[in-house]
């Protein structure tokens, strides 16, 4: 999961969006988003097997948007991590 913090507003990242695509590198892939009410964070759901990608894709992004990467499992996969067999 990636959190983007807006740095200067919604509207230059939606720009850019909409001029140049999501500029992911290949093998970093976007599954869903969402934004909070206000504009200005972004929730990505994004997957890849190689969490270099991650940066790559923030070096393009990052004039404009504050990143956290915090990696997650799906609540099955927690749920059998907490509780093993």
């Amino acid at each position: 999961m990636v959190v983007e913090r807006f740095r200067r507003g919604a509207e230059p990242v939606y720009r850019r969006a909409a001029d140049e695509g999501r500029l992911l590198p290949d093998g970093l892939e976007y599954v869903e988003s969402w934004v909070d009410e206000r504009l200005e964070r972004c929730f990505q759901l994004m997957e890849t097997d190689d969490p270099a990608l991650f940066d790559e894709w923030i070096a393009r992004w990052s004039d404009l948007t504050d990143f956290e990467v915090v990696p997650v499992l799906s609540s099955a996969e927690a749920a059998a991590r907490a509780l093993p067999e």
